[in-house]
């Protein structure tokens, strides 16, 4: 049928379906129950969703199109041949359009492979499962975006002229620099802005224990993998009435909006605006108010919705009342919530210890936060859409909002991080050394998915390559070096607009530090004021390059350009002090912060202790006092020496890790060598480790003389993680890598560590890592050289007959002095059993071998029975969980007296 009888079926009206008695019929029923219209509605309004959900199962999918005849054999072609160049998404797109061109039928067809298929692709069970939940509520929710009004004709001269303002508003983006004399540079915003990858879910807050750390778990192959799998994106233009909305309602869409500082929420905000205003999204919405929660602290009294508008777009004057009358045409937007003063508690109705007010009316007077809180429930101007930004640590005051779409920006992925260098420096090939170096540093090429980190590093890093006095061998290495730096080029491109920056810098310290501690990052002139920044002073001096000023309707704020500068400046504070103190015990009440709002900064203080650190500040600065450096050495040798042997709960490996980050911040060899060098034993086992960590756990290993057993046992450390701890591995004896995901890539990296002439790993641990046959060459390779290996544990994986097949060529070899091997649940079949059989007969020092819970049948009784007369170092073979009958069994329980001390589990 072609894609014009579409039309046709659009034009018919939609008879009621019959789900009335039953509101959550199965997908079977419901797809049964849909006429021809309704499926084609279906189809559109999922339609981008579906491009990305049937990237797992598109070429399934085209089968079963192609068995009902309704793909031709070339059009079958045309879809797998993407697939197999790696393209599923447009390979996805290619079969959605063929789909819609084809008709009903094939439409239908298309939505029983997804029921088939659903429980495998997870992306489609999230489809179907939003669609059985909303039955037949499911059509009228995508006619609530057709039933909008017209803008009345005496309003759209108003909305022209609000569209212009916000146009001009944001159609420029202003970025600091601190390496030219202009300090501010303007920018397009179409020109710079950063496509960002952004998901529709809001992950577990578990994850987000720092700014700097919170995404370095979710490196580049961690987010490719899961956006494939199970994760979502979604664009700007789908934040409302689209097929993300949780909740549908007529009443109004809320939106909340999430992510780390710097990822990108403002912008974001800004071109979500620029865009509505130039006419490229929401053409449904007449007028949208963006509002920025740090401008609405400064409101200290009581007002009304109409009053807030006026003070930012006074041009509405008194024609307002006409714009309250389509309430589903106005978008609200407050970007910010993180830095809100008050508390709004849709948990129960309460804000700070007063009832929360229920604000129903745009003209009723009352708090702020009543009328932010009355617009996201919708009990104020009910049918208007809402959208909210906040960092991931404020998220719980939404939990119990009215809260439709959920999304999270997960910020770089792939070649977006390259990109942002390439447009940073005008010089291609400055860009191309900087991110070269940024990319064979792991510490720093884990920041890059944040755009905020990606500025500090090209700021601090670009003149290593463009001035000729730098010297490549000293660029930043550390976090530390790299901040040390930033400061550094502020000071020599700006500091000689002040006296003594010594003393600026040390009274911005001491703000910077009352904030890190009090979880402040927005000042005002107050602030400046009370330690002694007079306003004038940092409006003429080099302040400018440390703090933004952000000039609102109502007042003047100023944040530090992110967090962690703020936490770097704190830091640097403990080192411009004449007299520390008691600097010992500000660390430890520091580090016994449970919240981790010190981690950074004291990452930084241990690191400022390092000559490297603090040689480029010390130029302008003078000498850092040699009794602070000391101290600190001596704080941090404390915590290592404390900690190393407490690793039994979470919150004893979480100490020693955060430890093992000041080591390595500080460069102290030394140091390192006397606190950690004869330890034996690191066990992290059960502990989430990014990246960063373990590149920090690789250094103190580097270290060690005397580790034996390395427990990363479930800390989801991937194959990027292997990558990191690669070169020290050799060095262990025992290696417990269990249910880390690292995959065949990571089987890869490990086979070099075996091979490592050096190498002194005797037990490797591999349970539960998704290994398939695809590893299974690289481990041969390895077997086949390594010397020391003698029990391999590679259960729970999914190996199969081919990749065991592959194995025993490494397993016969007469090197190869293996003496336990587990292949628990690994899909072997009798297929496999007379090569592994053969391989193992003639390895008299194999002791233990556990093959349960595979698919043997009594096919592979003759094979087991010889192995088992003929092995006779064999002590223990394991075959429980198999296929065997009971006369399998018998003959194989038959072997269990052959000789003493063999055991036989069955």
């Amino acid at each position: 049928m072609a894609e014009g009888s579409n039309r046709g079926e659009c034009s018919t009206s939609p008879k009621r379906m019959r789900l009335d008695t039953d509101p959550n019929p199965t997908i079977p029923e419901f797809l049964t129950n849909c006429d021809e219209y309704q499926l084609f509605k279906l189809t559109k309004f999922y339609r981008d969703r579906l491009e990305q959900a049937m990237e797992g199962g598109v070429d399934g999918i085209s089968f079963s199109l192609t068995y009902e005849r309704i793909f031709t054999g070339q059009e079958h072609g045309k879809v797998t041949e993407l697939v197999e160049k790696g393209n599923r998404r447009d390979s996805s797109k290619l079969l959605l359009s063929l789909v819609m061109g084809k008709g009903s039928r094939a439409r239908r067809v298309m939505w029983e492979s997804f029921v088939r298929m659903r429980h495998g692709v997870p992306k489609l069970d999230k489809i179907l499962k939003e669609i059985q939940e909303l039955g037949a509520d499911s059509f009228d929710y995508m006619d609530i975006a057709h039933g909008l009004s017209e803008l009345p004709s005496n309003l759209k001269d108003l909305q022209q002229k609000h569209k212009e303002t916000l146009r001009v508003q944001t159609e420029t983006l202003r970025v600091n620099t601190i390496l030219i004399k202009e300090k501010v540079k303007i920018f397009q915003l179409v020109d710079r802005y950063a496509e960002l990858t952004v998901i529709s879910n809001v992950r577990d807050r578990r994850l987000v224990e720092h700014e700097l750390l919170a995404r370095g778990r979710d490196h580049e192959e961690w987010r490719e993998k899961h956006l494939r799998k199970e994760l979502e994106k979604i664009r700007n233009d789908q934040l409302f009435q689209s097929s993300f909305s949780q909740r549908k309602s007529k009443c109004g869409n809320s939106a909340a909006v999430s992510g780390v500082p710097g990822i990108g929420k403002t912008t974001m905000v800004q071109k979500i605006v620029y865009d509505w205003a130039t006419g490229k999204i929401y053409p449904h919405f007449q007028f949208v108010f963006s509002f920025k929660f740090r401008d609405l602290n400064t409101i200290n009294c009581r007002i009304n919705l109409r009053n807030l508008i006026l003070d930012q777009y006074p041009y509405f004057g008194n024609i307002l009342g006409e714009v309250w009358k389509n309430p589903e045409g106005l978008l609200f937007i407050f970007d910010g919530l993180d830095e809100f003063k008050d508390t709004i508690d849709f948990a129960d109705n309460r804000r700070n210890t007063e009832p929360q007010s229920v604000c129903t009316d745009p003209e009723c007077w009352c708090e702020v936060s009543d009328i932010v809180y009355s617009l996201i429930q919708h009990k104020l101007l009910p049918g208007c859409s809402v959208l909210v930004t906040s960092r991931p640590t404020a998220l719980h005051l939404l939990e119990k909002a009215e809260i439709s779409v959920w999304a999270e920006i997960l910020g770089f992925v792939g070649d977006e991080r390259k990109e942002y260098f390439n447009k940073f420096f005008e010089d291609q090939t400055v860009a191309a050394a900087v991110f070269k170096h940024v990319e064979e540093n792991e510490i720093l090429y884990t920041m890059c998915y944040n755009p905020s980190y990606c500025w500090i590093l090209a700021l601090s890093l670009g003149p290593f390559f463009t001035q000729r006095d730098r010297k490549q061998q000293q660029v930043p290495k550390t976090i530390t070096q790299l901040y040390s730096y930033y400061i550094y080029n502020i000071l020599k491109n700006h500091g000689r607009e002040i006296e003594n920056p010594r003393d600026v810098l040390l009274k911005l310290g001491e703000m910077a530090y009352t904030g890190v501690s009090q979880k402040k990052i927005v000042f005002g002139n107050a602030d400046l004021i009370e330690y002694n920044l007079q306003p004038s002073q940092f409006l003429s001096g080099f302040l400018m390059e440390l703090l933004e000023r952000d000039d609102s309707a109502q007042s003047v704020v100023y944040t530090f350009p992110h967090l962690t500068i703020q936490e770097f400046v704190s830091a640097l504070t403990q080192f411009l002090t004449p007299d520390p103190g008691d600097i010992g015990k500000l660390l430890s009440e520091a580090h016994s912060e449970a919240d981790g709002r010190f981690e950074i900064f004291l990452r930084f203080v241990a690191g400022l202790s390092s000559p490297q650190s603090a040689r480029p500040l010390e130029e302008f600065l003078g000498k850092f006092p040699h009794q602070t450096t000391c101290r600190v050495i001596d704080w941090v040798k404390e915590k290592v020496e404390g900690q190393i042997g407490d690793t039994q709960t979470e919150t004893g490996k979480r100490n020693l890790l955060n430890t093992f980050h000041y080591l390595f911040e500080s460069q102290n060899k030394a140091l390192a060598e006397n606190t950690v060098g004869s330890v034996k034993t690191l066990s992290f086992n059960g502990l989430g480790l990014t990246p960063i960590d373990c590149a920090v756990l690789s250094h103190v290993i580097g270290l060690c003389d005397t580790i034996k057993h390395l427990n990363l046992q479930g800390c989801f450390i991937q194959c990027e993680g292997i990558q990191r701890l690669g070169p020290v591995l050799h060095k262990c004896q025992e290696l417990s890598l269990g249910a880390n995901e690292v995959g065949d890539s990571g089987v890869k990296l490990l086979s070099a560590a075996l091979r490592n002439p050096e190498c002194e790993i005797q037990k490797l641990g591999l349970r539960v890592n998704a290994l398939t046959d695809s590893c299974a060459e690289d481990l041969v390779s390895a077997l086949s050289t390594n010397r020391s290996l003698i029990d391999l544990n590679l259960g729970y994986n999914k190996l199969g007959d081919s990749g065991v097949k592959r194995l025993s060529v490494a397993l016969r070899n007469p090197d190869c002095k293996i003496q336990k091997l587990d292949l628990y649940r690994n899909a072997l079949t009798d297929s496999c059993a007379e090569d592994l059989v053969s391989a193992l007969c003639t390895k008299q020092s194999l002791r233990v071998l556990y093959l349960g819970l595979n698919s043997f049948t009594d096919q592979s009784v003759p094979a087991l029975r010889c192995l088992i007369l003929t092995c006779r170092s064999l002590e223990w073979i394991e075959l429980w969980g198999n296929r065997f009958s009971s006369n399998g069994k018998r003959q194989l329980e038959s072997l269990r007296g052959v000789r003493s001390g063999l055991t036989v589990k069955l």
